[in-house]
């Protein structure tokens, strides 16, 4: 099925959005970026809610805007989750996901009980949104917006105005949504731990244009990014549990190419995870070191070599079998240790972390 094909240009005093983007038909589509770099400019141009001019909109083969056209946002087979609910306050939960129901279509219908079901919100529906939590009011607007029976789903920094706690609370629900809807998501986000969680596919936008657009995994995996993601410069796994280790609370999943220890999260042998290695966890051997605490050291291939966004830093890409790695080194180091592409090395890895 084809995908979202959106091609915008908007200029506004101070700020441009020049964008032109192939997006998959299904999965989560991580729009990431600093504040102010078009992210949600760029969802509210596809929502309708702001008309660019020079633009052209394909939804799975649906036309919403192109030079002769342009539907308004309620002819647009889309829901919208805002980073507040925006819930009607003399209504209750039933009564405001049914309120969404005169939009929806019969073709694409998620039933209301599926949505309820999906966002784990029956025991709600009575409350007024005023008896609500910030993150039940949250899975709320999320299923108003299933309920709208939407061939898209957009996604607006929706946990942004909660703590922590109610963030970890949603993630699961959101996960859910992932692995039992074939509804596309486009998912704006600043926060790296939300995407690598959930996404599939990466937007990294800068002042209103596109840095890079790809599979998460290989995105992450760019040397030329990392000025956008700072300290948390990595890369995301897909792997599986291969066996778990009850006496010390530890499993090991595989990927392609190693296996890593990490700390046991309750998944069963078999289940599909994701793993996420951040470049500063990452250290680099030229033999196998085993009198470490660190417990997990792979064979790799130097891949390619980068400076990073400080002078005394290198950025070194690994391939550990078919699977990137990213490690950060002092320049001093990578040279004393004559790291070049194609050198077999080891990569210790002092801490993995599992992400869903």
């Amino acid at each position: 099925m084809s995908g979202i094909q959106a091609r915008f240009k908007l200029d506004w005093p101070g700020f441009t959005l020049d964008v032109d983007l192939d997006l998959p038909a299904r999965g989560i589509t991580a729009l990431f970026g600093h504040s102010g770099s078009g992210k949600t400019t760029l969802l509210r141009c596809i929502a309708g809610l702001e008309r660019a001019p020079q633009g052209q909109l394909e939804v799975l083969g649906e036309t919403w805007q192109d030079s002769r056209q342009w539907l308004p946002t309620h002819q647009r087979s889309l829901g919208y989750v805002f980073q507040e609910a925006s819930l009607f306050p003399h209504l209750t939960v039933l009564g405001n996901l049914r309120y969404g129901l005169k939009r929806s279509s019969d073709a694409q219908r998620v039933s209301l009980d599926q949505a309820i079901e999906l966002l784990g919100i029956n025991h709600l529906l009575e409350r007024k949104p005023d008896r609500l939590s910030g993150g039940e009011r949250q899975r709320v607007g999320m299923a108003r917006a299933l309920a709208l029976s939407p061939r898209l789903l957009l996604m607006d920094e929706p946990l942004a105005a909660l703590d922590l706690k109610r963030k970890q609370e949603i993630l699961p629900y959101l996960e859910r949504l992932h692995a039992e809807l074939e509804i596309p998501v486009l998912y704006v986000s600043h926060s790296p731990d939300e995407v690598a969680r959930l996404a599939d596919h990466i937007v990294v936008m800068e002042a209103g244009r596109v840095m890079a657009s790809g599979p998460l995994t290989d995105t992450l995996a760019r040397l030329d990014l990392p000025i956008q993601l700072g300290e948390d410069a990595g890369v995301v796994l897909d792997a599986v549990v291969a066996e778990r280790d009850a006496a010390w609370h530890l499993a090991r999943v595989a990927f392609p190419g190693g296996s890593l220890w990490v700390r046991d999260g309750g998944h069963a042998p078999g289940q599909a995870v994701r793993v996420r290695i951040l470049a500063r966890d990452v250290s680099i051997a030229l033999q196998r070191t085993t009198h470490t605490s660190i417990q997990n050291c792979l064979s790799a291939v130097v891949d390619d070599i980068a400076d990073d966004h400080h002078p005394a830093l290198s950025l070194i890409r690994l391939k550990v079998g078919g699977s990137p790695v990213l490690a950060r080194l002092t320049r001093r180091a990578a040279v004393g240790l004559g790291l070049l592409p194609g050198l077999p090395v080891w990569v210790q890895i002092k801490a993995v972390a599992l992400v869903g």
